[in-house]
């Protein structure tokens, strides 16, 4: 656990330095279009893995014998949405090992030579869009938040 939390913290250091405009790559759960072209991608990289219920892995808290955590949910029961859009995005076109760093493993690879950055943004707006709504509001609440930290720093 205390992995993940220093992944989180650090992930989260590593996010204000991107050079994305946060607006370019804001989710967008309401697109239609959008939408739909994520879950076409999501079903073809990411179900193997995250499942197509978007459940995970079982026991996704808990390291594997090699020290990596299985794929988390993307669900409401996961951690996706405790990080704003930025990171996701990141995460997602670079992988979890290059945006933590300092050693870290991860199963997860980064997307940035299979999709394109629409592709990217797509997927993680039909995640969220499967959210119910008391937790798409706190993920633009959180968005929100970050989106004023990162303009006072």
């Amino acid at each position: 656990m205390a992995t993940i939390a220093s992944a989180c913290v650090l992930g989260l250091s590593l996010w204000t330095f991107t050079g994305q405009d946060a607006e370019a790559i804001a989710l967008k759960p309401d697109n239609e279009k959008l939408r739909n072209l994520g879950n076409k991608v999501y079903g073809e990289y990411c179900a193997a893995c995250h499942g197509i219920d978007l459940k995970g892995q079982p026991n996704w808290k808990t390291p594997l014998a090699n020290g990596r955590y299985p794929a988390p949910p993307h669900n409401k029961d996961g951690h996706t949405w405790h990080h704003p859009d930025e990171l996701l995005f990141r995460l997602t076109k670079f992988g979890p090992a290059e945006i933590i760093g300092n050693g870290h493993e991860s199963d997860m690879p980064g997307f940035k030579d299979q999709l394109s950055d629409e592709e990217i943004i797509a997927v993680l707006s039909y995640i969220k869009s499967t959210w119910p709504k008391i937790v798409r509001i706190r993920h633009d609440r959180l968005n929100e938040s970050a989106s004023m930290q990162k303009g006072s720093s």
